[in-house]
């Protein structure tokens, strides 16, 4: 919460941030990292390179001035905040760094607009955001057992190719110690030091069940365009991973957590990489309820692009009621739907009895997300993960 007397600057700035929150964050990135190189280490500069960062950025604050007294809204994007910092290892005294760069922005960005009372209106909500995310993320390091940034040394056992442009990497413990517990649906950050000596941490779903002696990801190699950098990460793990290696690897966060452990039906809708943690959730089931009702839909470009097809097989022959609906844009083999997603071709399902968990590219969970509120679900039942930075269109 914010003072009575810094409340009318923060409304007054809703439509400014929407105007100019790009060039704001733009400013902000650009700067910080100018007087800050180390910080790079803990941002994903593929991320930077293509703007997505700058954007997800400025639509946060966006988000927030729009919904600052609107716990029930802003809560879930700060929980997803929380478990992302975690993850890459964001600690207590980075919090007065972002804030003095992000503040520097707004000013150098609106000139004359940028008066004092607004600063300071939003130097107060910068610093009560801040002590929530410090708390939340202290908390979230003393119920893991870690400190901020500590990673694990795991040892690969098995490399598959699981398609056209997915590899699967499993790895256990490297001094053979207990792994770590996790739920399906989260992710951990795995650690690559480049020639040159800089270092990225990048998330990947786990894309097996928990519970098993062993932990795998599943790595799209994202090869770029004239327009957008390809992956190094991703790529420098498709052509140097082999079985023996060793990884540095995070404990496991993220909160977007399909129910796998209830009796009650489910549906599993993804497209592309979407899948890995739709994967999870559904060996998970295959495990511990076998019985239950899925749907599991998935949307790929063709058969050469659709990963985990040996983990759905294996579930089919498990799960008497899992019903498996495939979608390919080109070159459909017998058995999968052409073209997109589209729900009227998906089997019918209770809309406000039934959870929906969504993951894919952000075009498609808005497709999906609004067919579903267009046939009548309620927003309280479906569920999203983002890979990389959220746009948070259903808080604008």
């Amino acid at each position: 919460m914010i003072s009575a007397a810094s409340r009318p600057y923060i409304d007054a700035s809703v439509p400014v941030l929407r105007e100019h929150g790009l060039a704001i964050t733009t400013t902000f990135y650009r700067n910080m990292f100018a007087a800050h190189p180390e910080l790079t280490n803990l941002f994903n500069m593929g991320n930077q390179a293509n703007g997505v960062q700058q954007q997800s950025l400025a639509s946060a604050v966006f988000a927030y001035a729009a919904n600052i007294d609107n716990a029930g809204a802003l809560g879930p994007v700060v929980s997803r905040i929380v478990h992302k910092h975690a993850s890459v290892g964001l600690r207590a005294d980075h919090y007065p760094i972002v804030g003095f760069h992000l503040l520097g922005a707004i000013k150098e960005v609106l000139g004359d607009a940028a008066t004092e009372p607004l600063l300071k209106a939003w130097e107060e909500a910068y610093t009560s955001l801040a002590n929530l995310l410090i708390d939340a993320e202290k908390k979230m390091y003393a119920d893991a057992g870690i400190q901020p940034g500590q990673l694990r040394a795991m040892r690969v056992t098995e490399v598959i190719r699981e398609s056209e442009q997915v590899l699967s990497i499993r790895f256990v413990a490297q001094d053979g110690g207990a792994l770590p517990a996790f739920r399906p649906g989260q992710y951990v950050s795995v650690e690559v030091t480049f020639a040159e000596g800089h270092r990225q941490l990048r998330q990947y779903s786990l894309s097996d069940a928990n519970g098993k002696d062993s932990l795998r990801i599943s790595v799209k190699r994202e090869d770029g365009n004239p327009n957008i950098p390809a992956g190094a990460v991703s790529t420098w793990l498709h052509e140097n991973v082999k079985v023996g290696d060793a990884l540095n690897v995070s404990h496991p966060f993220g909160d977007f957590l399909p129910d796998t452990e209830s009796d009650e039906p489910v549906v599993l809708l993804s497209a592309g990489v979407g899948i890995t943690p739709m994967i999870s959730a559904l060996n998970r089931i295959a495990l511990v309820n076998p019985q239950r009702r899925v749907i599991f839909a998935h949307a790929a470009r063709n058969a050469q692009h659709h990963p985990h097809q040996a983990d759905i097989a294996a579930a089919r022959a498990r799960m008497p009621h899992l019903h498996v609906v495939t979608f390919h844009e080109e070159d459909t083999l017998e058995g999968a739907l052409p073209g997109k997603m589209e729900l009227a071709r998906l089997p019918h399902w209770p809309r406000t009895e039934t959870n929906v968990y969504m993951c894919g590219p952000l075009g498609f969970m808005q497709a999906q997300w609004n067919a579903l509120l267009a046939d009548g679900a309620p927003a309280s039942r479906l569920h999203r993960e983002v890979f990389g930075p959220d746009l948070l269109d259903n808080l604008l």
